[in-house]
């Protein structure tokens, strides 16, 4: 039997290897993770270069021009949708952390992408509410990211669910909670991704498929 350092040696290598065959970002970008690294709490939030660039392409092959995204951070993930959308597209992000919002509002001020971002800050379910309210040409959405507080996953996917278009997709990251979905486990964290895990696996209002890509992303088609 393979030895099992020698295997996971192999896996952190083939992870960084993964890693460094994606598109390149731009400086920008390298400079939201160093900041994030240097400035913030708990840096792991952080999308990074994989993710990043597979929510690029993702949006691109879904011709999206109207995205929402559920957790902002310090913009990364941001900035990687808004790179996919067209010259009038818009991505409407929400965040409950103001600190937050005045940190990524510096970058996307930077960026050439940057006018395609609207920053929404407050409970997010608030903000859908809000969004949901609209007129309808301004309802809908192509593309979702979730990446925000793990217990509401289920009320953020019920929430987005009727403002996403025929075909659209949600993009859900964080399903593997670093392996705590295969334990019994009281963390509230781990808990509210099993619940949600549990909840969409057999809805058939959406075609899914969960990847193992860093920490587990779950791609939900609307039919």
């Amino acid at each position: 039997m393979p030895d099992s350092n020698s295997v996971a040696t192999k896996q952190s290598m083939l992870a960084q290897y993964s890693v460094e065959h994606c598109e390149p970002v731009n400086p920008l970008l390298e400079e939201i993770v160093e900041f994030t690294l240097a400035n913030t709490e708990y840096p792991q939030m952080l999308t990074g270069r994989q993710e990043g660039r597979l929510l690029k392409l993702l949006a691109h092959l879904c011709d999206a021009k109207r995205a929402l995204e559920i957790g902002m951070f310090t913009g990364y993930s941001a900035l990687s949708v808004a790179e996919a959308l067209p010259v009038d597209g818009i991505l409407i992000t929400l965040d409950i952390n103001q600190s937050y919002g005045e940190i990524a509002r510096g970058f996307f001020d930077r960026s050439e992408h940057g006018d395609k971002i609207e920053i929404k800050i407050g409970p997010a379910l608030d903000s859908i509410k809000l969004l949901a309210q609209a007129e309808e040409h301004l309802r809908y959405f192509d593309f979702v990211f979730i990446d925000a507080d793990k217990p509401n996953y289920v009320n953020y996917y019920e929430a987005v669910l009727p403002l996403v278009r025929q075909n659209g997709l949600i993009v859900v990251d964080n399903v593997h909670y670093s392996g705590l979905v295969l334990d019994e486990t009281d963390d509230t964290n781990a808990r509210g991704i099993k619940n949600f895990n549990e909840h969409v696996k057999d809805d058939q209002r959406v075609d899914r498929v969960m990847l193992d890509i860093r920490d587990g992303i779950y791609l939900l088609r609307k039919r």
